[in-house]
C-alpha cells in the first residue's frame, strides 16, 4: 500500500527524466509483465467483474441522496 504519494510521484518524475519516454515495445514489455505478473497473484482475469455491483449501487444513491440535501 502507498502511503506517502507525494514520495512515489517523486520518484515516477525522476525515474522518467533519466530513462526519458518509453518506446512502443518498451511500454508493452511493461505493461505484459504487469500482467503476468497480476495473473500470477490472481488478480486477474476476475471471476465475476459484476460481483458485488448491487451494493455498489446501493450505496451510490444514498450517498446521492445525502449530497442533494
Amino acid at each position: 500500500m502507498i502511503k506517502n504519494g507525494r514520495i512515489l510521484q517523486e520518484f515516477e518524475d525522476s525515474f522518467a527524466r533519466g530513462e526519458g519516454r518509453l518506446s512502443q515495445q518498451k511500454a508493452f514489455q511493461l505493461f505484459s509483465a504487469m500482467w503476468e505478473e497480476a495473473m500470477h497473484l490472481g488478480k486477474i482475469p476476475f471471476p465475476d467483474p459484476l460481483e458485488g455491483i448491487e451494493i455498489d449501487i446501493k450505496v451510490a444513491g444514498i450517498l446521492n441522496t445525502c449530497l442533494k440535501k
